[in-house]
């Protein structure tokens, strides 16, 4: 027995199994039969024609994409006709003869088609209506329906109009059975004498013609166009007229063949048609019932009948049109459908007996728009450009913009909704959608919709899935929906005022440096399963990024989560195979430049795409390549594009080897020559792209310069370099339309000569370097030396000359404002090598500075167009004007961005009026020349001494700028700017006396720039350190009286509070004067604590002293942070306490610290202390908190390093500092201080750590009782009170040491029951007294009188409390009870600020009373503390309050 195959059967198997039944000879379950063809009778028989048709030619028909085999249908039953039977047939009429001799050629079927000739047919627009739909015809509304009968309401519309044409013929033959002979012969002999009676009439009275009203059959609906009736009449008219040419006789024969050979049913329909246009009114005119009026027509009827009816009249039964005339009479037509009828089902309505009102709502007219604003959020909408629609405008419907979705009465699109299109499955709405998605996200990009819309656009739809729509749209086969999709895709990459801006800054110094657009670095929480492994069995970071989904990876990173989806590969695909248009070959390589950016892995991951760069090359870099046949080619294969060159551009910016592989491999190196030789004229391309084509081949030849690579080239091609340079002033001619692109040529230029010239001047350090070098790896000399560049100094110092004389022309002076810094910076490089060459000559160099000085710098420094231009330094500062990210462009953090746009219309730093690159490069190159010629420093006093200088730095010095990616790559130049005003300040600080003067200000703003250095700009930290920040000229209040004036103001403030201060505490002057003698030495312990960052010091050094056979890459290292941590004066303290305090647990003694730690500690607090008064400006960045977390590290590190005297000086002056009153309020304990999560475990260790080893150290407990103030948290006074109240009695700091208000402890009284419940049972326990812990003593008796004693309401709970306190009092001793009840705060403020005996002795306890030595004192203490105690406890007991209490 054969089994049934299963699903897990393979081919194999099957085919076994078909052998096996073939071989069995089993019947087959089915068997296939032919079905006869009707028109050759049964299958397989011959007929007489079949013989004649084979040899007949048949034309066949093929149509394009029709498969092959028809798709199997399942056999339905043949239709049986009802009429067949009734049709006229002829006995030698085939069928089969009659469709062969009219299907003979297409051309036999289009010849008899006339065209109708529209020629001069006006055309006009669909009218503008207020409804959306046209007007729906009910079927209620029409008058020919058969009316329904009861018994019918369950039947189908067929089954009714079956059942109206039984009844109407079971009425005819009732009425024309018996005369039914006579009936035909009589209307035979009645339609003559109508006929020709008409006839006559008609032509006798031609004259005056019967009035004209159209045919009923037609009614030229379908014509369209307003000469549609006028048709309809030509056609009536041409009917009339053969019907009037014919005779009687022939009327009745083709009336005879016409109902011979029509279908019933059109006559029927004729009929009907004919009685719906009898009005009826006519029926009160007919003649009256009788045997006349049956036999005979109604002539009158018939001559009001329109003339056309004379085609129907032919077709009509006299007496069926009769009744049904009658029939019309009792059947008026139904009234309109209104609104309210719609909610009632009616019996005209097939099969709709049950009311469904939600499939009736689209029905509806559209609601009106909302005319008022609302506070609501509302669903934002777009339309098809991408502009936000308000909810309150009215839009036409004929836009397209309204539809069937929600709130239909709004215009737009929702986002949800263009999802949705975008994977329809029609081409036209796929299209439609992702290019309305690309208009929003460009326009979101540009940050329109941050004023208006509530959230982000970029990130709303990022989160939900659109880089995968994107990716699946970029499969489609359509090009148009492909095309839709990338220029998509480049809308949410790319934001072109970004590039623009960055291209803008090219020239500038360091402006080939970018950071790589990377989202913030998030750090993971450690897996469940990774925890408590050893490091070896955890899996690694790139495990960690494999085992994601596509899905996490986009959701961290949009670029990383294209490329893990493959997207390089189908772009590939798209440029190679597609060949797509123009523009969306601009758009994908733009798209590659922006991954490019990304980072340097997203970089290699292009260059080794397969194919990939090879097709860019091929195609858009050609060596070769034939002038287009129009200005706007349709296609650019062939031709070099701009963006192809920029996209190697930015992929060598990546790195050298990227860089190389470039320039040997892929075939650039041949490839510039063809681009650079000859002028951009005569590149057979458009002048703007030949252009742009020419400065991007400048840059990347730049880059790969300032690697050392490619300068072969420039000997190769000196030539036509200096035939350039020598036209510069002709090519920025101001009439030449194409100014701005020429512009960045030259500047394009300039910064290659710059980039060669640095590469020069490193050939002989290079070539001793391979001399010397025994082994090591050295890089080679480059081929270009410095007598390849000597020769360009004297051109470019012309040309500079010639535009600072421009200047004074109105006409050219933004040109020259604009190409001067890049003459600037080329002279800072050419000067810099100099010096380093054994061809130097100090000499000739000095006097050549000098004349550069008097003749170009002043002149330029002292005209009103550079006076002017530097005006606007704070305006276009990004320190000083922190912009509200509310207004900027949107960026999401998965996809950061430069937040560039608009960037020419809005002041900033790199705006058309932007002084900082002019700026800039004057100061690069008076550092450079005032370091050979130090006497020239003077010459340029004026400049920092300026007032929009001083300005702009008093600014700087009190900014507080944020970290993000949208600033890092212009906060970089700013901040070069900063420090090369601070260097040129150290110039003169020690020889110009005005400028010693603006010291401290100078000093500040390099406290405030060192923290912000972002990772590239080590160098400059180093330089700010060895430099600045430690130099005692800086610091003037050392050498001028400041530690004196400290200890002045010091004794003025207790003067004025009345405190007493422990010794050390007036010793803040001597510790200041100590501080700023050991400068030196504490300058080389913070150089010490970040020698961490020498590689990156060296790394950077490299890159801005123009280094280049030594640079790796152009793209700076990830941001990550500032390169030095906000709380670096803390830096040798934190260190200490990571080294020791967390491995060790605070135990180890000061001898068993590392080496040197004592001394670092003293220098880090010598540090702090002097920023602390004299720059507490510069501190203001670190949270008060903070500090205080920072400096309790002093007592976890050791044991003992607290109690080191100078140590404990320097602590104790710090801990004054930060707990003044003015300082108090801004210190907020409830805040985690940075790398902590709460300030609460800091405190926990604290206390362990006094408990351990603090022997009552006054320092240690004053640190220990600033957190327990009344407004901080409570859980620090539980863990004191609770887990630790045996250190109560080694807490023996007294008022008179406690530098904090006792107020900030006992106000306001304390709420919580768990807490005063540990206060009240250290009082009655005896483990608080006073004289172990007078401070907390004091504090707790207040909350405890204030508890008991209050008379606020409160709950039931709480008055419980109170009243198990009072009766514990009842069985207290004598000085607890008299404490508790006696206690007032303000009794103790006045004995404590006039009375010499400590604070137990105020408050009567034993121990005063009896460590007085005089007995008639202690005898008058005891007197008065009795009397009171017992005037007390007799009102007590007399008071209800006892009755409740002891009751």
């Amino acid at each position: 027995m054969l089994r049934r195959p299963k699903p897990s059967d393979s081919e194999a198997d099957l085919l076994r199994e078909q052998e096996k039944f073939l071989t069995s000879g089993t019947p087959s379950a089915a068997n296939v039969v032919r079905r006869p063809d009707k028109r050759r009778g049964q299958a397989g028989e011959g007929g007489p024609g079949n013989v004649d048709n084979e040899g007949r030619p048949r034309d066949v028909v093929t149509i394009e994409d029709l498969p092959d085999q028809l798709p199997s249908l399942t056999p339905a039953p043949p239709k049986k006709s009802r009429f067949k039977a009734g049709r006229v047939t002829f006995e030698d009429e085939d069928g089969g003869e009659r469709l062969d001799r009219h299907d003979i050629h297409v051309s036999a079927v289009l010849s008899k088609i006339v065209e109708r000739d529209t020629s001069s047919t006006p055309i006009s627009l669909p009218a503008h209506t207020g409804i959306a739909f046209p007007k729906v015809m009910h079927r209620s509304e029409t008058s020919g329906q058969v009316p329904l009968s009861s018994t019918a309401a369950k039947k189908s519309l067929f089954a009714r109009e079956l059942a109206a044409r039984r009844l109407k013929e079971g009425k005819t033959l009732s009425h024309c059975a018996p005369e039914a002979a006579h009936a035909h012969k009589h209307r035979a002999q009645n339609l003559l004498p109508d006929t020709s009676m008409e006839t006559d009439q008609r032509g006798v009275a031609g004259d005056q013609p019967t009035a004209v009203t159209g045919a009923d059959l037609l009614s030229a609906r379908g014509l369209g166009g307003p000469g549609s009736l006028a048709e309809s009449m030509r056609i009536h008219r041409e009917n009339q007229a053969k019907l009037q040419a014919m005779s009687q006789s022939e009327i009745l024969l083709e009336q005879k063949k016409l109902l011979s050979q029509l279908d019933p049913k059109l006559v029927d329909f004729v009929r009907s048609r004919k009685a719906q246009s009898v009005p009826s009114s006519a029926s009160s005119s007919k003649q009256p019932q009788g045997e006349n009026g049956k036999d005979n027509f109604p002539l009158e009827n018939r001559n009001r009948q329109p003339v056309s009816s004379s085609a129907a009249l032919l077709l009509e039964n006299p007496r069926e049109v009769q009744m049904e005339q009658e029939d019309e009479e009792e059947v008026l037509p139904p009234p309109a459908v209104t609104e309210k009828d719609l909610l009632m089902p009616k019996k005209e309505w097939v099969n709709m007996d049950k009311l469904e009102p939600e499939k009736l709502e689209w029905m509806r007219d559209l609601p009106a728009p909302r005319k008022k604003g609302t506070n609501k959020a509302m669903q934002a909408r777009f339309d098809f450009a991408g502009t936000l629609i308000p909810p309150t405008e009215d839009l036409p419907t004929h836009l397209g913009l309204h539809h069937h979705g929600e709130e239909p009465e709004r215009a737009g699109y929702s986002l949800q909704e263009l999802f949705l299109l975008s994977r329809s499955q029609l081409i036209r709405q796929r299209s439609l959608a992702l290019g309305t998605l690309a208009n929003i996200l460009s326009k979101a990009r540009a940050g329109e919709y941050r004023s208006v819309l509530k959230g982000s656009v970029v990130s709303t739809v990022l989160d939900a899935g659109l880089i995968f729509l994107l990716r699946f749209a970029l499969d489609d086969g359509v090009e148009g929906v492909m095309s839709a999709a990338v220029h998509a895709l480049k809308a949410l990459l790319v934001c072109e005022d970004d590039e623009d801006c960055l291209d803008c800054t090219f020239s500038w110094f360091r402006g080939m440096a970018c950071f790589p657009l990377l989202p913030s670095a998030q750090e993971e929480e450690e897996e469940e399963e990774d925890k408590g492994l050893p490091e070896s069995m955890k899996e690694t970071a790139e495990e960690k990024e494999e085992r994601k989904t596509d899905h996490d990876v986009a959701r961290q990173d949009v670029v990383k989560g294209l490329l893990k989806i493959k997207l390089l590969p189908r772009l590939r695909y798209i440029l190679e195979v597609f060949r797509p248009s123009p523009p969306v070959v601009q758009d994908v390589l733009q798209i590659l430049t922006r991954i490019a950016r990304h980072s340097s892995i997203s970089a290699t991951q292009v260059l080794e795409c397969p194919r990939l760069m090879e097709t860019v090359l091929s195609e858009f870099l050609p060596a070769s390549w034939t002038a287009p046949s129009s200005p706007v080619p349709q296609s650019v294969y062939g031709l070099p594009l701009a963006g192809a060159m920029k996209l190697l551009r930015v992929l060598a910016t990546c790195g050298r080897h990227a860089c190389a592989r470039l320039f040997n491999s892929l075939g650039v190196r041949e490839r510039l020559p063809c681009l650079l030789s000859v002028e951009p004229a005569e590149l057979l391309v458009e002048p703007t792209e030949a252009l742009r084509i020419t400065t991007e081949a400048y840059r990347l030849w730049a880059v790969a310069a300032a690697y050392g690579q490619a300068c072969q080239l420039y000997i190769d091609l000196y030539p036509g370099l200096a035939k350039t340079l020598q036209s510069v002033h002709t090519v920025l001619s101001l009439a030449d339309p194409l100014l701005p692109l020429q512009l960045q040529r030259v500047l394009a230029l300039l910064s290659l000569l710059t980039q060669v010239t640095h590469t020069a001047g490193c050939h002989q350090e290079l070539q001793s370097g391979m001399v010397s070098c025994q082994g090591e790896e050295c890089p080679p000399p480059p081929p270009v030396s410095w007598g390849h560049v000597t020769g360009l100094q004297a051109s470019l110092l012309g040309h500079l000359r010639g535009f600072v004389k421009d200047l004074d022309n109105p006409v050219q002076k933004e040109v020259s404002l604009v190409v001067i810094p890049a003459y600037l910076i080329y002279l800072k490089a050419y000067y810099h090598q100099l010096s380093r060459q054994n061809c130097f000559k100090p000499v000739e160099t000095l006097q050549e500075i000098e004349r550069l000085a008097s003749e170009v710098l002043v002149p330029l420094m002292s005209h009103h167009a550079f006076q002017g231009l530097i005006e606007n330094l704070k305006a276009s500062s990004v320190v000083c004007n922190v912009q509200s990210d509310r207004l900027g462009p949107e960026t999401a953090p998965c996809l950061p961005g430069l937040a560039c746009s608009g960037w020419r219309d809005r002041p900033g730093l790199v705006a058309p009026n932007s002084p900082f690159p002019l700026l800039t490069a004057l100061l690069l190159l008076l550092k450079t020349i005032t370091g050979i010629h130090k006497g020239l420093s003077n010459m340029f006093t004026s400049l920092l001494l300026s007032e929009p200088v001083t300005g702009y730095l008093r600014c700087c010095s009190q900014a507080m700028p944020t970290l993000c990616h949208s600033t890092p790559w212009l906060v970089c130049h700013e901040h070069h700017l900063l420090y090369l005003l601070l260097r040129l300040a150290h110039r003169l600080v020690s020889i110009e006396p005005q400028v010693a003067k603006q010291a401290s200000l100078y000093h500040q703003v390099a406290l405030v720039l060192l923290p912000w250095l972002l990772p590239g700009s080590e160098y400059l930290g180093h330089e700010l350190l060895s430099t600045i920040i430690f130099n005692k000229d800086f610091i003037s209040e050392g050498h001028s009286g400041g530690p004196e004036a400290v200890e002045l103001g010091e004794l003025k403030l207790h003067e004025e509070t009345r405190q007493h201060t422990s010794p050390s505490l007036q010793t803040v002057g001597a510790l200041l004067r100590e501080a700023c003698i050991q400068l030196p030495s504490i300058r080389g312990c913070f150089l010490t604590h970040l020698a961490h960052l020498e590689p990156s010091v060296l790394t950077s050094r490299d890159a801005l002293l123009g280094r280049n056979p030594w640079i790796s890459s152009h793209l700076l290292p990830e941001l990550t942070g500032p390169t030095v941590p906000s709380d670096w004066p803390f830096l040798p303290l934190v260190s200490l306490y990571e080294r020791t305090g967390l491995s060790d647990g605070g135990g180890l003694e000061v001898e068993d610290l590392p080496q040197g730690a004592l001394q670092a500690v003293t220098h880090c607090l010598q540090w702090l202390l002097l920023l602390e008064v004299w720059r507490e400006e510069a501190l203001k960045v670190i949270l008060p908190v903070a500090k205080l977390a920072r400096l309790s590290c002093v007592f976890l590190c050791s044991s003992d390093l607290f109690l080191e005297r100078p140590v404990q000086k320097l602590t104790w002056g710090l801990f004054r500092l930060l707990t003044r009153r003015s300082r108090l309020d801004s210190l907020d304990l409830n805040l985690p201080p940075p790398g902590l999560a709460s300030f609460q475990d800091l405190y926990a260790a604290l206390l362990s750590q006094f408990e351990a080893v603090s022997f009552g150290d006054r320092l240690f407990g004053c640190w220990l009782l600033l957190p327990l103030q009344r407004r901080y948290s409570g859980t620090m006074r539980l863990a004191v009170f609770g887990e630790h109240v045996g250190m109560l009695r080694s807490l023996g700091v007294t008022l008179a040491q406690l530098s904090i208000p006792i107020e900030r402890f006992t106000s306001p009284p304390e709420d919580s029951l768990p807490l005063l419940h540990l206060y009240f049972r250290s009082l009655v326990t005896g483990n608080l007294k006073p004289c172990w812990c007078p401070v907390l003593y004091v504090v707790t008796l207040s909350h405890v009188n204030a508890f008991i004693f209050s008379q606020d309401a409160a709950a039931s709970e709480v008055e419980a409390a109170r009243h198990s306190m009072l009766r514990k009092i009842h069985y207290l001793s004598d000085e607890v009870l008299f404490a508790i009840v006696s206690f007032n705060i303000s009794d103790l403020h006045d004995c404590t600020n006039s009375s010499p005996f400590p604070l137990s002795e105020v408050i009567f306890s034993e121990v005063s009373l009896h460590s007085t030595t005089n007995s008639s004192v202690s005898y008058f203490f005891f007197t008065i503390k009795s009397l009171f105690y017992y005037h007390f406890w007799t009102c007590f007991k007399s008071s209800t309050l006892y009755c409740c209490v002891t009751g």
